[in-house]
């Protein structure tokens, strides 16, 4: 996947990278703005697909009560940028974070999330963005005894949990939102894509993923496996392949690696078949 420019401008007279591209971005809508914009500056054309809803938790005494208690933790974990923006408003408006809690997130969004409500000083991977690179850190080696908090929504990964469980940790999990599907009209992909006006869908989760590959049904998904599916991690990668998509693109992190992984994939050789396999 290499291409010339990645910066988003034009070489000369060349045209905007993504020009005349429609690229389907299925964050949860409020989280899709920044993407959709980096798009429209390369000249693509965003459309709006979201494959997850974030809804308020249904019940949420446990997390007060863990609000109440912040002072015994030791640190606390923010998952994404929204456990970050739902938790926070519901703790400042309860009390202020301990002075003695030291904080971590597992991406740019979070810590960038995190200094916005006034939190400077956050623990986070400086490469890959995930529980793994986290838990490599030098302040999750010795746990031993550490009380933890980690704010997510309902379910979701329990390699971070686990393993500082593992290495000695007190773990508690404080679920401030919950993820559903939301009821879309697959028509909006469908319509489109059958016209080949499609030229690549980006995907963040996997449970993201999952959810698409259900909402544009048997027909859709024909037309899925042969579309370029733009993906932040070789994990929502793997899940990719083993639902059959044949053109599954690993960017770089975060908005920024998928915007660049576009202009790079666009920009090369083989961007000319990417209405290939639905016309």
């Amino acid at each position: 996947m290499a291409g010339p420019n990645t910066s988003g401008g034009t070489d000369g007279d060349d045209a905007p990278p993504l020009l005349g591209r429609t690229i389907v971005v299925t964050r949860p809508r409020e989280q899709s703005k920044e993407l959709a914009a980096l798009i429209e500056t390369a000249g693509g054309l965003p459309l709006f697909f979201p494959v997850l809803e974030i809804l308020d938790a249904e019940d949420l005494r446990p997390f007060k009560a863990i609000i109440a208690g912040l002072d015994t933790f030791d640190i606390a974990i923010f998952i994404s940028p929204t456990a970050v923006r739902k938790a926070m408003n519901l703790i400042l408006a309860q009390r202020a974070l301990p002075a003695s809690l030291r904080v971590a997130a597992i991406g740019k969004g979070s810590a960038r999330e995190l200094k916005h409500f006034g939190v400077a000083r956050v623990i986070s991977p400086t490469e890959r963005f995930d529980s793994e690179h986290l838990l490599a850190l030098p302040d999750f080696q010795s746990v031993d005894g550490r009380r933890i908090v980690i704010f997510r929504g309902d379910g979701g990964r329990e390699t971070l949990g686990d393993t500082l469980t593992s290495r000695g940790a007190r773990v508690e999990y404080a679920e401030c939102y919950r993820r559903a599907r939301p009821h879309a009209d697959a028509g909006e992909l469908l319509r489109p894509w059958a016209r080949g006006e499609l030229d690549a869908i980006t995907v963040t989760s996997g449970e993201g993923l999952h959810n698409l590959y259900d909402m544009v049904g048997k027909l859709g998904q024909q037309w899925l496996k042969n579309t370029p599916i733009f993906v932040f991690h070789e994990r929502i990668a793997e899940k990719a392949a083993r639902l059959g998509l044949q053109q599954v693109v690993v960017t770089g992190p975060g908005d920024d690696g998928l915007y660049r992984g576009l202009i790079a994939w666009f920009k090369s050789s083989g961007a000319a078949t990417a209405r290939d396999g639905h016309e």
